[in-house]
């Protein structure tokens, strides 16, 4: 099953509920008022589309996550790759290490994640 897109506002609620879960509807009214200056009928409106897309799911007032936030991100990088990089993986790790200063030690944990 493909992860659901999740857009940067809608990203922003995930963070707050995946801190939180399992959370009431209400209490995400409240949290999203605090952390995002939203108002209740936005945190409603975000919870439908995310329930609709299959990012969460809203029981008795009880909202809990479908997807990790891991799985979000794989699928913002896979996207991102395929988009700009024309799906190569290794296109997007050089443009990324051109353009970070990495420490000795980020590079031998990269090393270690690839020989993985």
């Amino acid at each position: 099953m493909d992860t659901p897109k999740v857009f940067e506002s809608e990203y922003r609620f995930c963070l707050i509920l995946w801190e939180n879960e399992p959370v009431k509807s209400s209490e995400l009214v409240k949290l999203c008022k605090e952390q995002l200056g939203w108002k209740p009928t936005t945190t409603y409106t975000v919870i439908k589309r995310l329930s609709e897309r299959g990012v969460l799911k809203n029981e008795n007032t009880v909202v809990t996550s479908l997807v990790t936030k891991e799985q979000v991100q794989a699928a913002e990088i896979d996207e991102m790759v395929e988009k700009t990089f024309e799906g190569s993986l290794p296109a997007f790790i050089a443009a990324f290490a051109k353009r970070q200063d990495l420490s000795e030690e980020e590079v031998e944990e990269i090393r270690r994640i690839i020989e993985k």
